[in-house]
């Protein structure tokens, strides 16, 4: 069989993570405590370069700037105390073409990162840097906001959300939440209350509910 293109950036950007949700179950759904840190940030794509921190450690972070390829998100499973990326380290990551940083854990010099436009989702924020004592290889499986993520996932983040897909299921997923996002661009206001008075007055009547 002829191997299916995979979609593209631009087109994953085209979807809303709420779209996503079509195909995917509340497993593959970051926790909403892990959020955007600054504002107005611009929806993000791309696969994961995961990365794993020891406790009270960031060094496997501060590395994976340097290693991760233009394109990526890096997701980190981060000690929950101590800042494991600060101003700096986001302007470099930028530099060198990474997409955003999703972070189970907090960063510092939120001023900096805003300043250069660059996408951090993470807990808040710590002025207290970890340490640089401990290495974890990079690409393997992590924990991140209650979400098994392996490198080479795909991240998808709003301000509604970071969803994770399956690298095997990018494209089913994006079918599905395309298929959605055009069936919703098909109706306007008066034609999708239509549609969902209706389909709510008959969930109320097989659950026997009456006025």
């Amino acid at each position: 069989m002829p191997k299916t293109n995979q979609p593209t950036v631009s087109e994953l950007l085209a979807v809303s993570s709420c779209e996503y949700a079509e195909g995917l179950s509340r497993q593959q759904f970051i926790d909403p405590v892990i959020r955007q840190l600054w504002s107005p940030m611009p929806r993000i794509a791309g696969p994961a370069f995961t990365v794993k921190c020891g406790v009270g450690d960031h060094l496997s972070l501060h590395a994976a700037i340097y290693r991760a390829k233009p394109g990526d998100v890096i997701v980190v499973q981060a000690d929950p105390d101590f800042a494991s990326a600060g101003g700096n380290v986001c302007a470099v990551a930028q530099k060198r073409g990474i997409v955003a940083m999703v972070i189970d854990g907090l960063v510092r010099d939120l001023g900096e990162i805003r300043d250069c436009k660059f996408p951090v989702y993470a807990r808040g924020m710590m002025p207290k840097p970890a340490g640089k004592k401990q290495i974890y290889p990079f690409n393997q499986a992590i924990q991140c906001g209650g979400v098994t993520v392996h490198g080479g996932d795909y991240i998808i983040a709003d301000e509604d959300g970071i969803a994770v897909i399956p690298k095997d299921r990018l494209n089913e997923v994006y079918a599905l939440a395309k298929t959605r996002t055009e069936k919703d661009a098909e109706m306007n206001l008066i034609e999708w209350e239509a549609q969902h008075s209706k389909k709510i007055e008959s969930k109320l009547q097989e659950l026997g509910y009456s006025d």
